[in-house]
């Protein structure tokens, strides 16, 4: 099995879904765990050493700009602010394992 495939279109599903689902209004409850396993599949295959850094900065824009308040903007602010969260849920573990990652790459005696 190619894992770089896997870890990509396991990024694109999360990604579309993460979007597309904030058109619905009717919650299944299976958004958020799918999610969050499409995170963690992320985590584990796409996010390399040299990326960490990077990755864990967009996280933290990402975390910023998701807590930010959109009731402001006419129309489109609840969608806005529906994307923003399922994009968190999205890349909220695959930070976990890459703040991990990082922190083991630091560790003394490794």
């Amino acid at each position: 099995m190619n894992y770089d495939k896997l870890g990509a279109w396991a990024f694109i599903l999360g990604a579309l879904t993460a979007v597309l689902a904030s058109f619905v209004t009717a919650d299944t409850g299976l958004l958020k765990p799918i999610l969050v396993v499409l995170g963690i599949i992320i985590g584990l295959l796409n996010i390399n050493d040299k990326d960490i850094t990077h990755f864990l900065v967009a996280v933290i824009a990402i975390l910023v700009v998701g807590n930010a308040n959109f009731d402001a903007v006419p129309v489109a602010g609840n969608l806005i602010k529906k994307t923003l969260q399922n994009i968190v849920v999205f890349v909220a573990p695959a930070a976990v394992i890459a703040a991990v990652k990082a922190v083991y790459s630091v560790a003394p005696g490794r």
